[in-house]
């Protein structure tokens, strides 16, 4: 290898898979929305308007009924895979990032036997055993972590060619009875990494990850319906949306500077910035709290790509969902190129906090 270079990990193909059930605020307007045991007093057209009004989700996707979270990442896999022109084959890793495993419709039953990631490599025909395919759970981050594992994998010289995927299908555990359940949507992307030698840096450059158990683990967890009549052996998930908030734009914020700051660049550097479609006005409130701590009052405009209003959060497939579409020339007014700097970041279950640095 020349001396001069050095290896560095970088992104060569995308693929997504945004369902095609679409979920309009109005399918709720013949819900039962509970709140500490209690039907709400609010009629459902002013809970649905509020909550739009509230993150600025007006339609998320569902997946089909025959599909679960390996069926769709591994359609999004393979168009990462032909994104990045590669033989499947030559892949040394596959990660996949979700947090529930397969969940068939009406079952509220998690299947992660085996890792999904196993299960695409098997819907991929990947034969060749060196492709070691397994899953990371780590809340929302996920996809995010996924990426900072293949790149540590890739630096190390133990691969040079590492999928990552994010993938979730929500809408299968989610409570029918309680509001917060219409952030939530289904959805798959991944992307390739690959090792590439350059005199100049490129690719994932620093990041940086917190984990906050202590005090902050119970903002979103598992656990009973709303309703109080149904089974206590369901188990939903559940959030403390107003707290999550209130830490998400207190933390988040540091955590993305961190990063900024060991990659040596400057604010005015980066030139998008991929961060977690949870809410819209949060992820807004996180944007305005950066720059401050860089002294700005002002966020540019077109800094930061949103799919939050039509496609909802989907967890760990947000990220690399909105990569894929902007990368593709699918999001009005944001491009990629050469020699951006970006910025990757997300916070979830755990909690969980991470952004990296990247160049294109």
């Amino acid at each position: 290898m020349d001396n001069s270079k050095r290896v560095y990990s970088v992104i060569t193909g995308t693929g997504s898979f945004i369902p095609e059930h679409i979920v309009s605020g109005d399918s709720f307007l013949e819900s039962t929305f509970y709140e500490n045991g209690l039907i709400l007093d609010k009629g459902n057209a002013e809970i649905i308007s509020k909550f739009s009004e509230i993150t600025e989700i007006n339609e998320r996707r569902y997946a089909n009924p025959n599909q679960v979270s390996s069926d769709i990442a591994a359609i999004a896999a393979q168009r990462a895979i032909d994104d990045a022109s590669i033989d499947k084959e030559s892949l040394d890793h596959i990660i996949f990032c979700h947090n529930f495993g397969d969940i068939k419709l009406h079952s509220n039953r998690m299947d992660i036997l085996p890792a999904l990631a196993a299960k695409v490599k098997q819907m991929l025909d990947i034969k060749n055993p060196d492709c070691v395919a397994y899953d990371l759970i780590f809340g929302c981050p996920g996809w995010v972590q996924g990426s900072i594992q293949a790149n540590y994998l890739i630096k190390s010289g133990d691969a040079k060619k590492v999928l990552v995927i994010g993938a979730e299908t929500l809408s299968r555990i989610i409570d029918p009875h309680d509001r917060d359940s219409m952030i939530f949507s289904d959805g798959a992307a991944a992307a390739v990494y690959e090792a590439r030698e350059a005199e100049e840096r490129i690719g994932l450059l620093t990041h940086k990850t917190q984990t906050y158990a202590v005090d902050y683990a119970p903002l979103l967890v598992m656990g009973r319906s709303h309703n109080p009549t149904e089974c206590n052996d369901n188990s939903y998930l559940k959030m403390n949306g107003r707290k999550l908030y209130e830490f998400a734009v207190t933390n988040v914020p540091s955590v993305v500077k961190i990063a900024i700051d060991k990659a040596g660049i400057e604010l005015e550097d980066i030139k998008i910035v991929f961060i977690h479609q949870a809410n819209g006005k949060m992820d807004n409130a996180i944007m305005k709290r950066l720059f401050k701590l860089y002294n700005r009052e002002k966020v540019p405009e077109n800094l930061v790509p949103m799919t939050i209003s039509w496609l909802g959060n989907s967890s760990v497939a947000t990220i690399p969902t909105l990569l894929d579409l902007v990368r593709k020339g699918k999001v009005d007014g944001y491009q990629i190129n050469k020699g951006d700097h970006a910025v990757f970041a997300s916070v979830g279950a755990g909690m969980h906090i991470n952004a990296f640095v990247y160049k294109f």
